[in-house]
């Protein structure tokens, strides 16, 4: 009697925990568009929560798995690469740090493989991600409101994030109307489609980043294809093309976003002038030149910042400015552990997309997360960035598990089936 009363508060502590590491997964998602601190210290309670809960069988079931054991292995080339990166043990460890948040991935597709709470989270950022519409709009609306914006337009964090946050929930919500369309839902339909309206909406008129407008033509074309295959294509390439330069005429803000960057191109060319386009081009410049000296390993865990500084001494101009961050996710990975990091990073982003390759909205969110990210990582270390990088971590790991729980449901009831069929048994 005593050992089944013992069995049974084990069991009560078991799913205690597990509920608990649910709602700290939603709390994540929710501080992730407004609070790194918030971010971090719910990331951490997390982590105190979902270890005990989960089994050893269950990890090392995706650590085996390609979604969630590649993660592994960039953290395991980046542990190695500590050992011959030529700078100090504290670029080295500073170098380290960003690596260990792939280690998440494993934890979270295992948790939400078994949990049936992953809605939650996804539902808790979308919301979050739609007060921080709102707050932008009715900061433009009403610039007297005593709220100390980080800029015009963006109320926390900055307009890259923003944007791309936004873009995420637009193409989520398109994805809806779509669906909702085919069965005469057409209430809903105009929700959805007027709610991602009004995220482009603030992309193209309020505030954008120019990652945002690589990531938007790929997410329009990626959702041509998956639902109408080539005549999607065809018909999302050209409706980008119309509607994109509509926006970029009717939006003097837009307009002369893309304007400046042309000009700050030409500047660059003709005189190595200092502007935020010569400098991704001259890092992106040196970054190249950095791989291709040790193409194979790279120059070790921690070594971009010694790189920079090495390439810029003595230089002015944009050529004189020493970077820690080179603005490419992959020649950050290769200037570090070299074509065999690269070759890490790519498979692991391809695993991550093969994962979402189904059907359903959980699919299409987790792809939209990786292509988000994939993209906007040729102009950015998004996998690096703290935010970013759990937003990617947090949407892999979250609609990943999803993904896998409705893969085991199917295959279970596939099993049972063809157990309770004479014809195949």
């Amino acid at each position: 009697m005593i050992a089944m009363t013992n069995l049974r508060i084990r069991a009560l502590d078991a799913r205690a925990l597990q509920s608990l590491a649910d709602w700290l997964a939603v709390g994540v998602a929710v501080s992730l568009p407004w609070s790194t601190s918030a971010t971090g210290i719910l990331i951490v309670l997390w982590l105190f929560a979902v270890l005990p809960s989960l089994d050893i069988a269950a990890i090392k079931r995706e650590l085996l798995s390609p979604a969630g054991g590649l993660p592994f292995v960039l953290w395991a080339l980046a542990t190695l690469g500590l050992f011959w990166a030529d700078v100090s043990w504290s670029e080295r460890l500073g170098g380290y740090t960003p690596f260990h948040r792939l280690l998440v991935i494993p934890l979270l597709l295992a948790q939400f493989r078994r949990s049936g709470h992953g809605m939650r989270v996804l539902v808790g950022f979308f919301a979050s991600v739609t007060a921080v519409l709102l707050l932008s709009f009715l900061l433009v609306l009403f610039p007297g409101l005593p709220w100390r914006a980080s800029e015009y337009g963006v109320p926390v964090k900055d307009y890259i994030l923003q944007s791309g946050n936004f873009l995420i929930c637009a193409f989520v919500l398109l994805e809806l109307a779509i669906d909702d369309s085919r069965v005469g839902r057409w209430r809903s339909v105009a929700v959805f489609v007027a709610l991602a309206v009004l995220f482009l909406a603030n992309i193209t008129f309020v505030a954008t980043g120019r990652t945002a407008l690589l990531v938007a033509p790929a997410l329009v074309l990626l959702l041509g294809w998956r639902k109408f295959r080539w005549k999607g294509l065809v018909g999302a390439a050209l409706l980008y093309c119309v509607v994109g330069g509509a926006a970029a005429l009717e939006s003097p803000y837009l307009n002369a976003r893309l304007t400046t960057s042309v000009n700050e191109m030409r500047a660059f060319e003709k005189s190595n002038a200092l502007n935020s386009t010569s400098l991704h081009l001259q890092f992106l410049k040196e970054s190249l030149s950095f791989v291709a000296s040790a193409p194979i390993i790279g120059h070790g865990t921690g070594s971009i910042a010694a790189q920079f500084r090495k390439a810029a001494a003595g230089k002015t101009g944009a050529a004189g400015v020493a970077s820690v961050n080179p603005h490419d996710q992959i020649l950050a990975i290769g200037i570090q552990l070299g074509a065999v990091g690269i070759a890490a990073l790519i498979a692991m982003w391809a695993a991550h997309f093969m994962l979402f390759r189904g059907v359903g909205l959980t699919a299409w969110i987790g792809m939209v997360v990786v292509v988000q990210n994939v993209v906007s990582s040729l102009v950015n270390s998004h996998l690096f960035d703290f935010t970013q990088a759990w937003l990617y971590i947090f949407g892999v790991g979250v609609a990943g598990g999803m993904a896998l729980r409705e893969r085991d449901f199917r295959n279970a009831a596939r099993a049972e089936h063809h157990e309770s069929d004479p014809a195949t048994a």
